[in-house]
């Protein structure tokens, strides 16, 4: 090969791996949030691609001899090392047994939500059920911030004497998806499916069926004390990705390091966040700085938390689960883009996270099953949604 086609050629695949590291550094929103970077860690992926880059460039034109083959290796290694390396890092999963900020869901008293209880706080209709059902009756199943909810639907809809426990179970979204696939539920009342669940579903032939019944806020709390009462989607995204692990990027100086709590993967409110990462790869929860910081509490409990005089922690929920099923008085709701989530605001659309939750099937409704969903997307069953403290899908005019 000639001397001009050789470095032709290595001026090509220079270009080629440059431009692939620069695509790759864009893809992931480094390039974008570049002076949002804030620490070690959330650097650590741009440093890789950057020693990948160099490592093959000098390969590429460092003249190569005996004599420096060691420096070769050395440069080849790095340059493996770097590729290798670069989805660990992007994930910031370095750690080993460590302290990590997941958080598990907390024991509700759900029994006061329970149809036909002595005392249920259930919303109730002004008037006598239009549908009636007294036997075959759906068993439901859902997410807890949906329990009460979908109780009421029951205890406006299914006859007393035909009612038992069992018609209407609540565990949580990962457990009632897990059910439906299973086919032990007939309706669950959740947030849309994750991807895994999504896998799982289409590996035992289950089409899953989605009808939207209401709508929803996902919101991001964090402690009274923290001055911060806005946050942008940008930001969000800097956090979750590990790309801004200070609050001093979000303008409070006396902050510290951010405590980002996360749930359980195939949770109702992990998948909320999944869904505003896309396809940003969410970073594994960082050691907290102390173990007493995990608490034995949920999320909602331990964003509140105080380290060295502050509330450095952040974390997510729904809006109905946040201010009324397990309210943290100690906690309060970010703005996203400015816009605070009202039920104006989710109605009208202009809180940016606010989304559809479903009823959940398999395959073509049916029998009571469909009855009963085509009841919920009636006046009665909206009526009962907005009683409740959520947003209905459909308006009624009086």
């Amino acid at each position: 090969m000639g001397k001009k086609a050789a470095t032709l050629l290595r001026t090509i695949f220079t270009l080629f791996v440059f431009f692939a590291g620069v695509h790759t550094l864009n893809k992931y929103e480094f390039l974008l949030a570049f002076s949002d970077i804030d620490n070690v860690v959330g650097m650590l992926p741009v440093a890789l691609v950057v020693t990948g880059i160099s490592g093959v460039s000098v390969l590429l034109w460092m003249r190569h001899s005996k004599r420096l083959v060691p420096v070769s290796a050395a440069l080849a290694l790095l340059a493996i090392l770097s590729f290798v390396l670069f989805p660990t890092a992007l994930r910031g999963n370095w750690w080993i047994g460590a302290v990590t900020s997941y958080e598990p869901e907390a024991a509700i008293d759900l029994t006061v939500y329970a149809p036909f209880g002595a005392n249920s706080r259930t919303a109730k209709l002004d008037e006598i059920s239009d549908l009636r059902l007294t036997a075959d009756l759906p068993v439901l199943d859902g997410a807890t911030a949906l329990y009460p909810v979908y109780a009421a639907f029951a205890e406006a809809v299914y006859d007393e004497n035909a009612f038992s426990r069992g018609a209407v179970l609540c565990a949580n979204t990962r457990v009632a998806y897990e059910a439906l696939i299973s086919g032990d539920r007939d309706i669950i009342f959740a947030a849309g499916p994750s991807e895994r669940q999504i896998a799982a579903a289409k590996a035992a032939g289950i089409d899953l069926r989605l009808t939207p019944i209401g709508r929803e806020a996902f919101v991001f709390l964090v402690g009274k004390g923290n001055p911060v009462d806005n946050i942008t989607y940008r930001q969000i995204r800097n956090i979750y990705s590990g790309k801004t692990a200070n609050w001093r990027t979000l303008g409070w100086d006396g902050g510290g390091k951010i405590i980002a709590f996360q749930r359980p993967e195939g949770s109702g409110s992990q998948t909320g966040l999944q869904m505003i990462m896309g396809d940003l790869p969410i970073q594994v929860p960082q050691p907290l700085p102390d173990a007493s910081l995990i608490g034995t509490n949920s999320l909602m409990k331990q964003v509140s938390v105080r380290w060295r005089g502050v509330q450095p922690a952040i974390g997510y929920s729904y809006r109905y689960y946040a201010t009324i099923m397990y309210p943290n008085h100690d906690a309060k709701l970010l703005k996203v883009n400015g816009v605070e989530p009202s039920m104006g605001n989710i109605q009208n659309g202009s809180y940016p996270f606010a989304s559809d939750f479903y009823a959940v099937t398999n395959g073509e409704l049916q029998g009571n099953t469909k009855l009963l969903i085509n009841w919920i997307l009636s006046r009665q069953g909206q009526e009962i949604i907005e009683k409740t403290g959520y947003i209905p899908i459909k308006s009624f005019v009086p």
